[in-house]
């Protein structure tokens, strides 16, 4: 997952403030850690907390989904000025945090531990299926985090670009390159306006700096855009030594804890046979 939150924090000064070509530096005092971060180590924390009740796949589901929005009331509370949308912020604050019908992109921002715990491709739709619809619920939605999982999911089992392409094209019309839609594309938090173009991004990468680049190239939304394309690029490609550190750095010590502990359940289930994890988280 720390993919999502390289591109959340190298996207996060540039979105008011658009920067259409891939020259940049990528960290710098400007950058910080936003909601697509926070809500991304939510999930993490729901799915360990979860883990005990994984063979029981009635009472997992539940546990799963009441662990979700009990994690993500918890952190988004420690950190309630984070960027978050007007309504998912009284969702967060909220006595009986209900669904509303979002079909914005923070349903595929915060997705990326799905496709990192799943053993099975259908386990994959369910469990983000799960996870997000405990506030988006709409369509959109549900299929934008599935899609996004699937294709973390499909990267970790070494599916080739073409055949990941494929696949999303079943969900999303992906016949753009990003040089074409640079000068034009505008700020769009909707699902079906920004997961397309952060899947193409990826797509057109051939390295996972390239990856985040690429999709701050392109303006619009861009944390959430590069935290999308870095949670599929980590998958694929791993990431550099150097950024992973330099990313941590901008982590306060609660998330570096949630993020270890993160990292240890990763080979825990693997050492355990719970889960073919593939490349590196």
């Amino acid at each position: 997952m720390l993919g999502a939150v390289i591109g959340d924090i190298v996207g996060s000064r540039f979105e008011w403030n658009n920067h259409r070509n891939t020259q940049f530096d990528l960290f710098t005092p400007e950058n910080f850690f936003t909601d697509d971060t926070v809500m991304t180590f939510a999930i993490a924390q729901a799915l360990m907390q979860a883990q005990d009740l994984i063979q029981d796949h009635a009472s997992y589901d539940k546990a799963l989904s009441q662990l979700t929005v009990k994690s993500m009331q918890q952190l988004g509370r420690m950190y309630p000025n984070r960027g978050y949308g007007g309504q998912f912020g009284r969702w967060l604050i909220s006595p009986d945090p209900r669904p509303y019908g979002s079909w914005g992109n923070g349903a595929a921002m915060r997705i990326s531990p799905i496709g990192w715990v799943a053993e099975k491709e259908t386990d994959v739709k369910s469990w983000a299926t799960i996870v997000t619809r405990v506030s988006h619920d709409h369509e959109e939605a549900i299929k934008a985090a599935g899609a996004v999982a699937r294709a973390i999911w499909l990267a970790r089992h070494n599916f080739t670009k073409h055949e990941i392409g494929r696949s999303m094209e079943n969900d999303y019309t992906l016949d753009f390159c990003l040089d074409d839609i640079r000068p034009t594309y505008t700020f769009d938090v909707s699902c079906q306006g920004s997961v397309p173009q952060a899947l193409v991004a990826f797509l057109e990468s051939d390295s996972f700096e390239d990856a985040i680049r690429l999709a701050v190239s392109i303006g619009g939304d861009s944390d959430t855009i590069a935290a999308i394309t870095g949670s599929i690029a980590e998958a694929y490609y791993g990431i550099p030594e150097d950024i992973r550190q330099q990313a941590l750095n901008y982590l306060d010590r609660p998330l570096r804890q949630i993020y270890r502990a993160w990292e240890q359940f990763l080979i825990n289930s693997a050492l355990s046979g719970d889960q073919d994890l593939g490349n590196k988280p």
